[in-house]
């Protein structure tokens, strides 16, 4: 298997406002949590709302 083969989770690229951006860096910094948890939490919370 190739070291850069994820098991359980996929890659997933995006754009976003340089504003939005700096927020989310700056989130991540404070709070000491990996970007990609923070973007799994928000995508989960996006999905609840809209009830998937």
């Amino acid at each position: 298997m190739p070291a850069n083969e994820l098991k359980n989770r996929v890659r997933f690229s995006s754009t976003l406002p340089k504003e939005l951006q700096q927020k989310f860096n700056e989130l991540a910094k404070e709070t000491r949590i990996p970007k990609s948890k923070l973007l799994e939490e928000a995508i989960e919370d996006l999905l609840k709302k809209y009830k998937y």
